[in-house]
């Protein structure tokens, strides 16, 4: 008996319960993946995109990383947001962080975890410049679930900030970046009223030149 045998059992008993529904989910499914979304998020189990949001697979696009995280050195999630922009032609960008984020939490503390240190020292940096604002929060858990909501903040600006979401406004791409955070003690997202439309509402420093085309 293989310890992956409960899983298989539960796909099998998952995909009968698809059919059962609709009979032709699988063939409808694998002959379009048109998804409107491109959802940024943390790897953390409690938070299963598609569930949150209510979306059927197909339906939104997904990529998840340690304390959702844009890094303009990460070949993966730039990797993710190309395709997502220049090929499924998404119209919303969507980073989601969670309160409670152990990534988070990691990075505030000065514990030494190994490799982790370097991906998480990107949150150091934010805490360090945000440091006025964090450090006047007395309360811990407060101090915490503010900055899980400024790292969501950040990481929105890194997104914006790629050349490919501002060739695609030049472009006159329709595509709007969002900004969220879920609760993981009642299950809700809030919005955190965070949305750019255009490179107008980034600095002037992050605004990329259109690339111009060879001859």
């Amino acid at each position: 008996m293989s310890d992956l045998d409960p899983l298989f059992d539960n796909n099998r008993r998952w995909v009968s319960e698809c059919l059962l529904d609709d009979p032709d989910y699988f063939s409808r499914l694998a002959a379009l993946q048109a998804p409107k979304y491109l959802w940024i998020g943390c790897s953390d189990s409690r938070v299963p995109a598609n569930q949150i949001i209510g979306l059927m697979p197909g339906e939104v696009f997904v990529h998840r990383n340690i304390a959702n995280l844009v890094v303009h050195t990460d070949m993966n999630a730039l990797s993710v947001i190309q395709f997502a922009v220049q090929y499924l032609k998404i119209e919303h960008i969507i980073v989601c962080g969670h309160y409670g984020c152990g990534g988070v939490r990691a990075a505030y503390e000065n514990n030494q975890l190994g490799l982790l240190d370097n991906w998480l020292r990107n949150i150091k940096d934010i805490y360090h410049a945000h440091s006025e604002e964090l450090e006047a929060i007395a309360d811990p858990q407060q101090k915490m679930n503010r900055l899980c909501e400024i790292n969501v903040m950040e990481q929105v600006s890194n997104v914006c900030h790629t050349t490919f979401v501002q060739n695609a406004w030049t472009n006159g791409h329709k595509l709007s970046v969002h900004g969220i955070i879920y609760d993981i003690h009642n299950g809700l997202l809030r919005d955190l009223s965070i949305r750019v439309n255009g490179a107008a509402q980034i600095d002037d420093i992050y605004q990329m030149s259109p690339k111009k085309k060879t001859a």
